[in-house]
């Protein structure tokens, strides 16, 4: 056996009248589309059910399983402590699953979270399926940070154990949508919001995962979404299966997205390899990234990978262009999936020409930046460079007046501690915001007072 069925479902606790009050009737339609998911997902008589939640234990790089034979939980962080769910687990699919994740190459298994609570992104899939079923075992998987191919080979490790233990399984990917649909909603409204609804509910629906996979990161950002990368892990386990999908209900009152589609497997199809797919797209777009790249891009990325695979700096190349021999700060940017991997550099300069400045800035921010463990060799041919070459800083009297996000950076000061901030950063616009930004980066206080220099770039990229 492998799959049987999957489920995209939100898990708004507000839906079980002991926490909804009468509030739940507003998402009616969603609570019978998941009475008649979880009806249909019973009737296969699953003998485990896989739930991914963004609620369970998350790592950065480690797909957490929940280890023990059984687990509990309680709504009473959302004022209804009667209200207790409860599943036994099962435990020699947890224990195969984690080896044959490792032969995948993925880390996984049940490091932390030792005997926790069940999460309410578990239980409330729980309680609509517990009401027609309760003869199966639970497998309970958290998300992780890392790419969405790797989520999607989670998932065809998953189905990979449901064959070889010969379980019947259902997959149940807890999810909600967008959390910025509505401007009086609990975290307030952003246009990415329902893009990203529309987006992702035409993308499940249509079983087109190719394209789940590949949606837009500062989309999905803006939009404050939840439940993606438990999309991806579902569709990893439905991976060369022919589909009956049907979506079964969308609505977004409480200003959160909430989206049920219900996925039968008919068939294999193994035209539906997505993951394969995905890298063929993935690594052609590198290789047109690559092959633009101008000699400020090309030098960082080579002074990169010379110094990750020997330990060594590159030497300077003789054929530089001329304007790379004047000196200036610059800042190196590395992004691996759309998401930033390091970034270190110098608003003054500090070596004898801009490109010694490229050199070592690349890999101070593929090495040392402290936000990020050091770049391995691996990860080389999934980087992508930037690099900015600033002007010289420039005094400045009047924030308002003399900020812009898109077209400044900006440089504090108080005390002797400075932050930096680069211009024309995703999310950031205001000058407000850049202000903010930069005093946490350069610990100075809220109130604290501060001088401020503006400067420009020169973005390559």
């Amino acid at each position: 056996m492998a799959i049987l069925a999957a489920y995209a479902v939100p898990h708004p606790p507000i839906i079980l009248p002991e926490i909804g009050k009468g509030e739940e009737r507003k998402i009616q339609l969603t609570i019978n589309a998941y009475e008649r998911a979880m009806k249909e997902a019973a009737s296969f008589e699953p003998d485990t059910v896989v739930i991914s939640s963004p609620h369970a234990v998350m790592y950065a790089d480690y797909f957490h399983i929940s280890p023990g034979d059984e687990g509990t939980g309680s709504f009473a962080q959302f004022g209804a402590p009667e209200v207790e769910v409860h599943a036994e687990y099962d435990t020699a699919f947890a224990k195969t699953l984690a080896t044959v994740a490792g032969e995948a190459g993925l880390e996984a298994g049940p490091l932390g979270g030792r005997n926790a609570a069940l999460d309410h992104g578990t239980m409330v899939p729980l309680r609509f399926l517990q009401a027609h079923t309760k003869d199966f075992r639970l497998v309970r998987v958290g998300l992780s940070g890392l790419t969405p191919l790797d989520h999607y080979r989670f998932g065809m490790s998953i189905a990979r154990t449901a064959e070889e233990l010969n379980r019947k399984t259902v997959f149940i990917a807890s999810g909600d949508l967008s959390h910025k649909l509505s401007p009086d909603g609990p975290y307030g409204f952003a246009p990415e919001g329902p893009r990203f609804d529309k987006a992702c509910m035409k993308n499940l629906e249509e079983g087109t995962f190719l394209k789940l996979l590949q949606m837009d990161p500062p989309l999905c950002k803006q939009a404050a979404e939840c439940g993606l990368r438990s999309f991806w892990i579902m569709a990893g386990a439905l991976d060369c299966q022919a589909l009956k999908i049907k979506k079964l209900s969308y609505q977004g009152p409480f200003g959160v997205g909430y989206g049920l589609v219900s996925f039968v497997v008919k068939r294999e199809d193994l035209k539906r390899n997505f993951g394969m797919r995905y890298e063929i797209a993935r690594r052609r777009s590198l290789d047109d990234i690559k092959s633009a790249e101008d000699a400020y891009v090309r030098l960082a990325r080579e002074s990169v990978e010379k110094f990750v695979v020997t330990g060594q700096y590159a030497a300077i190349p003789e054929d530089l262009p001329e304007e790379m021999d004047g000196r200036a700060g610059v800042f190196v940017s590395l992004k691996k999936d759309g998401e930033l991997r390091g970034c270190i550099g110098t608003f003054q300069p500090a070596q004898k020409n801009i490109a010694e400045e490229i050199l070592y800035n690349a890999v101070s921010a593929a090495i040392h930046d402290p936000r990020f463990s050091p770049l391995k060799d691996d990860e080389l041919p999934d980087i992508v460079y930037s690099v900015d070459v600033l002007t010289e800083p420039e005094l400045i009297n009047d924030a308002a007046k003399d900020l812009d996000p898109k077209r400044y950076g900006v440089i504090v000061e108080s005390r002797g501690r400075k932050g930096l901030l680069l211009p024309d950063l995703e999310g950031v616009d205001t000058a407000d915001e850049q202000l903010k930004i930069a005093r946490k980066k350069g610990g100075i206080p809220d109130d604290a007072p501060i001088r401020i220099w503006r400067f420009e770039v020169e973005r390559h990229h």
